[in-house]
This record gives C-alpha cells, sequence and structure tokens, in this order.
C-alpha cells in the first residue's frame, strides 16, 4: 500500500506535479489529492494500486520497514515524460 507521504516523495524525485501523476496513473486529480492529503481521507484502493503502479513503472521503488517507509529511485528507470 502507498502512503501520501511516499507519493509526494515520488513525485518530488521524478519531478512531476500531481497533475502528471493523476494522468500516469489514469485516476482523477480530485482522487490523487485524496491519496496525499495529510487529513488520510478515504481513497479506494484501487486508486492506491493504479498511483503504485505508475510510480512503479517510472522507477519508483517503495520501501516499507518496521521502522517507517520511503521511496528510492532504481538507478537508470526514470522516465521524465
Amino acid at each position: 500500500m502507498i502512503t501520501a507521504r511516499q507519493s509526494r516523495a515520488a513525485r518530488a524525485l521524478l519531478g512531476w506535479n500531481q497533475e502528471t501523476l493523476a494522468d500516469k496513473a489514469q485516476v482523477s486529480l480530485t482522487a490523487l489529492k485524496r491519496l496525499e492529503s495529510a487529513s488520510g481521507l478515504e481513497v479506494y484502493e484501487t486508486t492506491r494500486d493504479q498511483v503504485r503502479r505508475a510510480l512503479e513503472g517510472h522507477g519508483i521503488l517503495l520501501l516499507t520497514t518496521d521502522q517507517g517507509e520511503g521511496v528510492m529511485v532504481v538507478r537508470g528507470k526514470i522516465d521524465k515524460r
């Protein structure tokens, strides 16, 4: 599961705004804004999954450990489109 902080951090690493990620994930901008909300708004799991897949498809690795969550760019996988 992707968290709001991971989504925002991944976008920053890719240099994307919310509109770009929403387009690449094929979700509405409103749904993405809900996912990235700091107040923990409800989001469909399908929305989270589509966003996760879009980011992973552009070289983002989502990290989750018992110490927290993070993101990483896999070398050579960044696609700036």
